[in-house]
């Protein structure tokens, strides 16, 4: 299925609910589960370090160094998983990526709070392509700028093996989140590919 698009005024959201057929999104989760150096480390959230509610890992092209919320990273090199991943997100998307952060939910109560990818190392318009495996989550968009206050925030289940990209004005625009649920859920695992630009 080719991506569509959300509609969002000054944004550009598109959406693949089925990128990876769901017994290659169940071994790609297990594999990277079990294979990948997750970190747990503080974060600098209105001056306080607190500890990230979730597990993370940094990988790409040896220069594609990048920097949030007071962490600086050093990618660690593509697993064969991880570079045929970004092969195939590269021909859905038509875009070039050099790195790829992993965030491990692993229960409901893990998160990401309100947020853009507007970090300088992304440049002024951002691609960002997002593959979600595992446990759906709800995915949250809200607009930040005042002037667009009037549009509602949208919400997003996004399942195992999607494939979400946000490109353009969207990381001016808009603000995006995943929000802890108090329901049971497995594990989620996504991974977001970026293209720095000092890499």
């Amino acid at each position: 299925m080719p991506l569509t698009r959300i509609p969002l005024p000054h944004a550009d959201v598109l959406l693949d609910p089925n990128f990876l057929a769901p017994d290659v999104a169940a071994s790609l989760l297990e594999e990277l589960t079990n294979t990948i150096a997750w970190r747990h480390e503080p974060i600098k959230l209105f001056g306080k370090e607190v500890m990230q509610p979730r597990l993370t890992a940094w990988h790409g092209d040896p220069t594609a160094r990048y920097s949030y919320s007071g962490i600086a990273l050093d990618p660690q090199p593509w697993t064969p998983a991880l570079q045929l991943l970004r092969e195939q997100v590269q021909a859905a998307t038509q875009a070039h990526f050099n790195s790829v952060l992993l965030n491990l939910y692993r229960t409901g109560q893990d998160s990401m709070g309100w947020h853009a990818d507007n970090e300088p190392e992304l440049g002024p318009a951002p691609i960002i392509a997002s593959v979600s495996l595992g446990a759906t989550r709800r995915f949250r968009l809200r607009p930040r700028d005042p002037q667009y206050s009037s549009h509602s925030p949208i919400s997003l289940d996004l399942p195992t093996g999607s494939l979400l990209l946000m490109r353009g004005p969207t990381q001016q625009h808009w603000l995006h989140a995943v929000p802890k649920t108090v329901r049971p859920t497995a594990p989620r695992l996504n991974l977001t590919f970026r293209l720095v630009m000092n890499g």
